[in-house]
């Protein structure tokens, strides 16, 4: 179920409060955007913030669930996650003060108007730079949680694949964004395993018996 909530507040607080204000190199109207909605902008933050507790709830979930199959794996799998968790902690600061930033004359009247627009640009790209970073950690994760669904035999083994493929596309995401500077972002198709194995796990798990029951 944590796998679930932190996709619908992945969906609200990233793709449509943060995203959706907004405009890469547009400084002006990201503030003016920003400002006109800074309600959902700081709602979205706070559900980014509720995800760094479900991340850190699923990691020692995931940890316990596969823990029969490979329990240094496991473990270490999970740490993965938590780490993440630490990283995705320090990008969403970044985000926290901007509303602060933006309504504060006390900025505005010592940088003036365009200069703390440009700030407040900055930190956002800040955010999602730090983010990215992180990424590549939890791509490493679901790759271990993949190679654990794939051995397991109570876990479908396409689940385990696909696993393996969300997270080797994260990695991915990761490094093209330090080598380009219009990376190729292929995780926006790679990620179905993790929803198939939050789904599963809804559906499923409640009637398997992690080392005993075999599923394919």
């Amino acid at each position: 179920m944590a796998l679930l909530l932190i996709a619908g507040l992945a969906g609200f607080g990233a793709l449509f409060a943060i995203d959706g204000v907004v405009t890469p190199g547009n400084a002006a109207r990201t503030a003016g955007d920003l400002t006109s909605s800074e309600g959902t902008f700081r709602l979205g933050v706070v559900s980014l913030y509720a995800i760094i507790v479900l991340d850190i709830v699923a990691a020692w979930a995931l940890f316990r669930f596969f823990a029969p199959v490979d329990s240094w794996v496991s473990r270490l799998t999970a740490w993965f996650r938590v780490a993440f968790a630490a990283v995705f902690l320090v990008a969403i600061a970044q985000l926290a003060g901007v509303p602060k930033l933006l309504n504060d004359d006390a900025y505005r009247g010592v940088f003036g108007d365009e200069q703390v627009e440009a700030l407040a640009l900055l930190r956002i790209e800040s955010y999602y730079d730090i983010w990215m970073a992180g990424l590549f950690l939890f791509g490493v994760h679901l790759v271990g949680v993949g190679y654990l669904a794939y051995r397991s035999g109570y876990v479908p083994r396409v689940i385990g694949v696909l696993l393996v493929v969300a997270g080797l596309g994260y990695a991915f995401d990761t490094v093209s964004s330090v080598l380009s500077e219009t990376p190729i972002v292929v995780s926006t198709v790679t990620f179905f395993g993790e929803f198939a194995l939050a789904v599963w796990l809804v559906v499923r798990s409640g009637r398997v018996q992690p080392g005993t029951n075999r599923e394919r």
